[in-house]
């Protein structure tokens, strides 16, 4: 039996992937379990934006910070997957220009490098955009894959030896008897084959879906699932993402996505995050709002909607909160469980910072004391995920 410490991650998302990354860096025997295929939930789903915190640098400054901070970190580990397009807040009204002193001081205190545009100066960067806008700020903004980043961050784990087990959907979270998580059962969504998977840690990195798992577990994790609807168009008709220069609201960003452009997005609140269906009226909203921010898109053809379901933090409980952005709950000090951990809420762009500190967490748990290596360390070729994963995983 290996000497190293046994985590099972359950979930293959970005979080999940980052987390089986560092711990696996950090010396632990991972196994990641997963109902579908790598980054098939909310992950596959993103609208693929890398912040540069400028969405947030007015009403939320931790975020900001985060995300500005994350941003340039993904840009030097993730080059592979990562398009350094930037990106525009533009104003359409009084009202967003008004807007504009606040960002400005909110990006100088956040560490974000902005440049003020006059409407000119940005309609000759981006002619499609409204020629109505009153003006606007650069950003360094940016455009990932989703599939790629989460498959360069699994295959790197499984250079250090996790283990990624695909379609294996869980069942329940043993106990020892002794008020701590000891195993995970899991079924083999293929073959119907029911396994058994120790651990001296799990950990929850499900999501929307962390208090559905929370509760096989027998605790309670407050995650309410909030959906956004987002529209793609069969063109794209900007080449750096597009931002609205006002609070966080629906419809303020276009993002470019190879050949297409992505409008987003909706907020909305659900019970079960495996049913939310795409409105009509709701497709329609998103629409009109890209129709405001680029007029060309009234020609444009609708190539497809989806959504995603974001995991919302739905009331403060006694867990461990490592920022407003995101929390991870120690059962054993919230629920009197050891050996298991739940990280939900964040966004894509601060996933490796959420994975740090839950390792940090487990290495605390765990009595590791190696340091995170995850900020200088180049992920490995993502095409890497599938020629290994075969072969070490299952």
């Amino acid at each position: 039996m290996s000497s190293k410490p046994r985590a099972v991650i359950i979930g293959a998302g970005f979080t999940g992937c980052a987390i089986a990354y560092d711990l696996a860096q950090r010396g632990f025997n991972v196994d990641v379990l997963e109902r579908g295929d790598i980054a098939s939930g909310t992950s596959g789903r993103t609208h693929g934006l890398l912040h540069s915190g400028g969405r947030y640098c007015v009403t939320d400054q931790e975020a900001a910070i985060e995300c500005i901070q994350e941003n340039r970190i993904l840009m030097q580990i993730a080059k592979q997957c990562i398009e350094s397009n930037g990106g525009l807040f533009v104003a359409l009204t009084e009202n967003d220009l008004a807007y504009g002193d606040r960002f400005e001081r909110g990006a100088q205190v956040c560490g974000i490098p902005i440049e003020k545009l006059s409407p000119r100066e940005i309609l000759k960067r981006e002619p499609n955009l409204n020629p109505g806008i009153l003006g606007g700020y650069s950003v360094p903004d940016a455009v990932f894959d989703p599939l790629r980043l989460a498959m360069a961050f699994a295959a790197s784990a499984i250079q250090y030896g996790a283990r990624f087990n695909t379609f294996m959907e869980v069942t329940g979270i043993l106990h020892n008897g002794q008020g701590r998580a000891s195993a995970v059962k899991a079924r083999e969504r293929h073959s119907g084959e029911e396994r058994s998977f120790p651990a001296d840690l799990v950990i929850n990195a499900t999501g929307a879906w962390a208090g559905i798992v929370a509760k096989l577990a027998g605790v309670h994790v407050p995650v309410k699932p909030t959906p956004g609807v987002m529209v793609a168009y069969d063109q794209r008709v900007t080449q750096r993402v597009i931002n609205r220069l006002c609070e966080p609201d629906d419809g303020d960003i276009i993002i470019p996505q190879r050949r297409m452009a992505v409008i987003g997005t909706t907020t909305f609140e659900v019970e079960d995050p495996d049913y939310i269906p795409v409105t009509r009226e709701q497709v329609k909203s998103m629409h009109a709002h890209a129709i405001q921010l680029v007029p060309k898109l009234s020609k444009a053809i609708i190539r497809g909607t989806y959504m995603s379901a974001r995991p919302l933090i739905a009331e403060v409980m006694g867990g461990r909160s490592l920022s407003r952005t995101f929390k991870c709950y120690d059962h054993e000090v919230d629920d009197g469980l050891a050996g298991f951990i739940t990280v939900t809420g964040g966004k894509a762009t601060t996933c490796r910072f959420m994975a740090e500190k839950t390792a940090d967490l487990a290495c605390q748990k765990m009595g590791v004391s190696t340091a995170c290596q995850t900020k200088e360390t180049p992920l490995i070729d993502y095409h890497l995920y599938y020629k290994t994963a075969g072969k070490e995983s299952n």
